[in-house]
């Protein structure tokens, strides 16, 4: 099981930048899919959470109405839509999952249990 991150970069105040996470070894499909991030020094936090077992989702209050999650399982790639960009947003983001087992976005954080290596994404002037 792989997921790879990738999209992330410099951008000024305001900007956008769009995350994609690339599965690969299972089906994304039957599983549930979250973002994370990272930022220096801090602990890990959610950011958004998309599952095809329950149709459960979430996304953090921090990002509510500027960033959007996606998936295309089609292409086994889930997405993450990142606009009006903040300093406080630089992270390395990564993407998760709780492959094999199928559980709800609400589950508890040890559930997920695949990480990619994230992508770095760094808002500054």
């Amino acid at each position: 099981v792989q997921l790879q991150a990738s999209g992330g970069g410099s951008v000024q105040p305001g900007g956008s930048l769009r995350l994609s996470c690339a599965a690969s070894g299972f089906t994304t499909r039957r599983y549930t899919i979250a973002w994370f991030r990272q930022a220096p020094g801090k602990k890990r936090e959610g950011v958004s959470c998309m599952s095809n077992s329950d149709s459960s989702s979430w996304t953090a209050d921090y990002v509510k109405g500027r960033f959007t999650m996606s998936r295309d399982d089609a292409k086994n790639t889930a997405y993450l839509q990142m606009d009006y960009l903040k300093p406080e947003d630089t992270a390395v983001y990564y993407c998760t999952t709780q492959y094999p087992y199928i559980h709800s976005c609400f589950s508890d954080y040890e559930t997920f249990r695949s990480w990619g290596p994230g992508t770095l994404v760094t808002v500054s002037s």
